[in-house]
């Protein structure tokens, strides 16, 4: 059982990212796509740590701070990050992603609001309770390395 359960665990995950990886690379080939491979998971890296500052991202990432501000003002440069300024401590700036770089992730979102749908449509209501519960212990418990903002701990506000 144990192994049906893995195969099938990275056979989704594996589709996901494929789905995202075709979308990325068709933008290649019609030059939509300015962004290269190494700054698109910079990308999501920011975006799912949720306003991090320059040293948070550097830390997740293990890279020292100058790396992380070379790779940030590049992004900067291309539209696809802003800094704000921190609300709470005036000499804090946090990474926010832009409506450019949305508009570029929607090719992964949209995919996963499908497949969602999909599973609504599949699925009894409780059956999706369950898969959502079983979602979040993984998420919260099962995967404590990645810490990432949760609904209960938003990010700071604009």
């Amino acid at each position: 059982m144990r192994m049906v359960l893995d195969s099938a665990f990275a056979q989704v995950y594996t589709k996901f990212k494929l789905h995202f990886y075709q979308k990325v690379f068709s933008r290649f080939q019609t030059r939509e796509a300015s962004l290269s491979a190494v700054e698109t998971f910079c990308m999501e890296i920011i975006q799912a740590l949720g306003r991090p500052t320059v040293n948070e991202f550097a830390s997740f990432v293990q890279i020292s701070s100058p790396n992380a501000a070379y790779k940030v003002n590049s992004l900067i440069q291309k539209g696809y990050l802003e800094k704000v300024q921190s609300t709470i401590d005036r000499r804090e700036y946090h990474l926010v992603v832009t409506q450019k770089y949305v508009d570029y992730y929607n090719i992964s979102y949209n995919y996963l609001a499908t497949v969602m749908e999909r599973i609504r449509k599949r699925f009894t209501p409780q059956e999706v309770i369950q898969l959502e519960r079983m979602l979040r212990i993984i998420s919260r418990e099962l995967m404590p390395e990645i810490p990432l903002p949760t609904p209960e701990e938003p990010a700071e506000p604009s």
